[in-house]
């Protein structure tokens, strides 16, 4: 994801400055950052570059829970606007997920609550908005089977990503074991 808030001329005046060198000199991944009461976790080279320019954490650790910021299905381009496609773009979202929860060392099963904030109306999504919980709530089975999570589904009017038409936040419960 391209940064809407610096600028090219502002991220090299950063630069210039030194203002980002501590940064700089730590840009590996995946990387572990000791954080207030746990970790922050960046699985890959967008989140470190995300945590940097952006700062946010892709996942984060506090205490007993892991916190996974957001991940957005949606269209590509050539991607289609149909229900088997949309599960797709879902699925890769979660496989997405995955990865993030396993960075932090847990799994679907830690998780106790998801977020979704859903496009019902939009141009990349061409079906209705039960059509599209249906297909989302099928692929969230896959890779989350029973119990259930607490789930809360929210209805909005656009996403930060211009493809965008779910994006799926999560929080897991896992007791933190020693010296983690």
């Amino acid at each position: 994801m391209r940064s809407k808030f610096l600028t090219p001329a502002l991220s090299l005046a950063l630069l210039i400055t030194g203002a980002m060198a501590p940064i700089a000199a730590k840009a590996e991944t995946p990387a572990e950052i000791p954080s207030a009461g746990g970790m922050v976790f960046l699985p890959t080279p967008a989140d470190r570059k995300n945590y940097d320019l952006e700062h946010f954490a892709q996942v984060r650790r506090a205490g007993d829970y892991v916190y996974v910021s957001g991940v957005i299905a949606g269209r590509r381009e050539g991607e289609g606007k149909d229900v088997a496609a949309f599960k797709d773009q879902v699925r890769r979202a979660f496989r997405r997920i995955d990865a993030d929860l396993r960075a932090a060392g847990v799994g679907f099963a830690d998780v106790v609550m998801i977020n979704s904030f859903h496009v019902w109306s939009g141009p990349n999504f061409e079906g209705t908005r039960d059509e599209q919980f249906a297909a989302f709530s099928a692929v969230k089975d896959e890779f989350m089977p029973p119990p259930h999570p607490a789930w809360t589904a929210v209805g909005t009017t656009g996403l930060l990503a211009d493809g965008g038409v779910v994006e799926i936040q999560m929080i897991a419960y896992a007791p933190q074991k020693a010296g983690r």
